[in-house]
């Protein structure tokens, strides 16, 4: 572990000073939804569950990076959660899916890449995972590797990612901020045309629904045409999917995290990802043929985590009733609409492989369109 951490020095890419002066869609006035964030308005903000990324940005060709996410501190092998997978649209490459819709349940950090570094992102979580203390008798480790294609503004073929950087992100995990845009396995991404990346957001329900906290976290590449709370941006800045036919394409991916800390198992948690697919498509998101998306849900809860080993024979849970999943089901839908157009929002220009460039979201032209259209909440 000592070795990993050291590693983390040297791979870890310094995030240019303008990628910070960029700000979140909410500070900006833009205001998506009605629930209360949470405090960070981030994945973060449910108890336990910590983000990491390695940003690799090397010469003229190389961007693109690993995001990875705990649900908890410990060893999530030996205390897994409950979780869920819904396909919104399958040409993408999730491992470890069938064993997760199976069994409904996580047993690794959830890792994101690029599409040519699934494999690589796979050994390292195994390799991770047999290490961690107290797994030395462990002979199956089932990882949860997603991805998206960063193709055209990375030299994807010459399959940067490897096994220490996938390492390094996940122990430099924090409970923290977490950082957005050109970060990760959002470096080389694009959305709806401009820059994409990692984006996220949380929704947090009152008391008289419950109080608990729901946390997205998107890595954005997909096509479609683009809204903004509902303002048809692509639409009035002429940037959309098919305007050319064939130039201009929707294919992409989006891969999707939900996280809550409200007591619900596997079936609901596949309620609630069928839901992000529905946040995901008020941004103008289309899921085209070609895109890969994919919701990954996990409840955080600690009275249901799942031993890995135990003496008994049942597990006695308590579990929040169907009744009351609704105010759930609208704290997904905000947060990944929210984490989508943040993505967007703090995603910086860039010049990638071939010299692509790929602009960013024209910030103060979209603010412009939302005011035409009464929707800046001040």
């Amino acid at each position: 572990m000592r070795l990993y951490l050291l590693l983390l020095l040297t791979l870890m890419v310094a995030l240019p000073a303008a990628a910070q002066n960029r700000k979140r869609a909410r500070e900006l006035g833009v205001k998506i939804g009605v629930l209360p964030t949470g405090k960070l308005n981030a994945i973060t903000d449910v108890k336990g569950v910590k983000v990491g990324q390695t940003t690799l940005v090397q010469q003229s060709h190389i961007r693109t990076g690993v995001t990875a996410i705990l649900p908890h501190n410990g060893n999530v092998f030996q205390e897994k959660v409950p979780a869920a997978v819904y396909v919104g649209n399958g040409f993408g490459k999730l491992a470890g899916s069938t064993q997760v819709q199976e069994l409904g349940n996580l047993e690794t950090p959830i890792i994101l890449t690029n599409t040519l570094g699934v494999a690589t992102a796979v050994n390292a979580v195994i390799g991770y995972t047999l290490q961690q203390p107290g797994n030395e008798k462990v002979q199956s480790v089932n990882a949860l590797v997603g991805e998206t294609n960063d193709g055209g503004l990375n030299d994807i073929r010459g399959r940067h990612v490897t096994e220490q950087h996938v390492v390094a992100a996940i122990t430099q995990a924090t409970d923290g901020a977490v950082a957005e845009g050109n970060v990760g396995a959002g470096t080389g991404t694009v959305c709806f045309g401009f820059k994409g990346g990692i984006g996220t957001a949380s929704r947090v329900l009152p008391q008289s629904l419950g109080g608990y906290t729901v946390g997205v976290l998107v890595q954005s590449n997909f096509g479609g045409v683009l809204q903004v709370d509902g303002v048809p941006v692509g639409e009035e800045l002429e940037q959309f999917s098919f305007k050319q036919q064939i130039t201009e394409k929707a294919d992409g991916s989006c891969m999707i995290v939900v996280a809550t800390d409200a007591p619900v198992d596997a079936r609901n948690l596949e309620r609630m990802a069928k839901r992000a697919m529905m946040g995901l498509a008020r941004t103008g998101g289309i899921a085209s043929n070609g895109s890969g998306d994919y919701v990954i849900a996990f409840s955080a809860h600690p009275e249901l985590r799942i031993p890995y080993t135990s003496g008994a024979k049942t597990q006695t849970v308590t579990l929040l009733r169907n009744d009351e999943i609704s105010p759930l089901f609208m704290a997904v839908i905000e947060a990944t609409e929210e984490a989508i157009i943040n993505s967007l929002f703090k995603a910086e220009t860039t010049t990638g492989n071939d010299k692509r460039v790929v602009e960013a979201l024209p910030v103060e032209k979209v603010l412009k369109l939302m005011k035409k259209h009464n929707a800046l909440k001040q």
